[in-house]
């Protein structure tokens, strides 16, 4: 299949990064999840649509949308809106106690990240290379990254998470000063962000924001960074180094231990048993991107970082299984006018003595007007069926991540996985119910219409605002 970076839409292009950044990440292995030629009826689809009411009596986390999640007052205001008036509008104004920190806010678009994960940034825009700069002169070496309101600039969320710097290096001279800084970091816990203290240069751009926020050390990052500091000073031999990586594998066994020792309590083993269900169920229904059944043993539910599976690697799973199945659901989109592409260019572009040789890419004016008009449906498709699903995968995450405590991030996982769950048991019944009719009488192709159709209606449903994805 040939490759057409100027034409193809990829839905990381709909995730809105903001500009001033690029991102890579490490998070989950997707080893754990089996990916196999994309369907068309294959759409990330939680079943968490829009009912006409304002509460969640209905136990859907998301029954409001956008609002679903807590967002801090917009940094943009107009010059009546004094900056006491911003802090009073906010709904939770900062505590006195000492708790509160001001920290860098870095945000970046719609992404949501999760504790205990790594990221790498590639910094080049000035207020960021100051950012760096100060948190390496200062010594904190960390800061907030918050995400962006779909629709409203200058909005973010009101709970973030901490991003805490591991290695820095300068490439100035090897890119041309394009980029300054490739840093590697690790999220270390979630930050409750109360208001942000310097709103004003959002828009001046003279300087990074800052916010007060409360941090919450979810891994135990700082108390084991300390206890590791004091350990340190205190040996001075040459076999430190050996003795650290030993301790360090050493750690690892004994919270593999840990994780098969705990007793689940009572929600863990529902969402435990949950799981389960739902990966035997997508190997009957023969998933095109399902978790493999060894996935399941891994499967962590437990609270402590110092467990491993525990509850955060889990939600980075299933955060990753999203990402997944919108991949393969813009694959199939795609796969169709992807053929005609190919046709078109051994007839008209093709080189070589059987006309086989393609070109690597081809501009939007070298296609045929048929093939341009195909194409500009196709991405106004992709938008209209794709930003509803990614935005609808972005709130479930962000949703988890301001969760209040253990129990109700397992609580709301569980509502999730049993959304999926129930999705596929609807289509299996559909399913089931078309192949009682007479043969020849009903195709597969309809059966997958059908569904399609089901799964556009929830959609529209969630989805009801056409530019609230910007």
């Amino acid at each position: 299949m040939v490759a057409l970076p100027l034409l193809l839409l990829s839905f990381a292009h709909l995730q809105c990064i903001n500009a001033f950044t690029s991102v890579s990440s490490r998070q989950m292995p997707s080893s754990s999840v089996t990916s196999i030629a994309p369907s068309r009826h294959n759409k990330l689809q939680l079943g968490m649509t829009q009912d006409d009411t304002d509460d969640e009596d209905d136990g859907n986390p998301l029954s409001k949308g956008i609002d679903s999640v807590s967002w801090l007052p917009s940094v943009i205001t107009d010059t009546r809106k004094t900056r006491r008036s911003i802090i009073e509008s906010s709904s939770e104004p900062p505590s006195q106690d000492n708790t509160v920190e001001t920290l860098p806010l870095f945000p970046l678009g719609g992404i949501v990240y999760t504790p205990n994960s790594e990221h790498i940034l590639n910094i080049f825009e000035p207020r960021y290379r100051q950012m760096y700069n100060d948190i390496l002169m200062n010594g904190s070496k960390r800061f907030v990254v918050s995400m962006c309101h779909p629709s409203e600039e200058g909005r973010f969320a009101a709970t973030g998470v901490l991003f805490s710097l591991e290695e820095l290096k300068e490439v100035s001279e090897l890119t041309d000063d394009q980029v300054k800084y490739i840093c590697n970091h690790r999220v270390t816990g979630r930050v409750k962000l109360h208001e942000v203290v310097n709103p004003e240069v959002w828009e001046t751009r003279e300087t990074y924001l800052k916010v007060k926020g409360t941090v919450i050390d979810d891994t135990g990052y700082y108390d084991k960074k300390y206890k590791q500091d004091d350990e340190d000073a205190g040996n001075n031999n040459n076999n430190g180094k050996d003795e650290k990586i030993s301790k360090e594998l050493v750690d690892a066994v004994l919270s593999k231990a840990r994780a098969s020792s705990l007793e689940k309590s009572p929600e863990e083993e529902a969402l435990f048993q949950s799981f389960s269900a739902l990966v035997e169920l997508q190997h009957d229904m023969e998933e095109d991107v399902r978790f493999t059944r060894a996935s399941v043993k891994s499967f962590g539910v437990a609270e402590g970082t110092d467990v491993d599976p525990n509850l955060w690697t889990s939600i980075r799973l299933w955060q990753s299984y999203a990402e997944q199945r919108l991949v393969a659901t813009q694959n199939e989109m795609q796969k169709e006018f992807q053929e005609r592409l190919v046709e078109f260019l051994k007839k008209e572009m093709g080189t070589g003595e059987s006309g086989d040789e393609l070109p690597s890419a081809i501009g939007f004016d070298n296609l045929s007007p048929e093939l341009q008009q195909e194409l500009i449906g196709l991405q106004e498709r992709m938008t209209r069926e794709l930003k509803p699903l990614l935005l609808e995968q972005t709130l479930s995450m962000q949703k988890i991540l301001e969760a209040e405590n253990h129990t109700k991030r397992v609580e709301l996982m569980q509502y999730f996985v049993d959304a999926e769950r129930k999705r596929l048991q609807a289509r299996k019944s559909l399913k089931n119910m078309f192949s009682g009719a007479s043969i020849g009488s009903v195709s597969k192709k309809q059966v997958e219409e059908r569904s399609q159709a089901q799964s556009r209606e929830e959609v529209a449903q969630f989805f009801d605002e056409d530019d609230a994805w910007q």
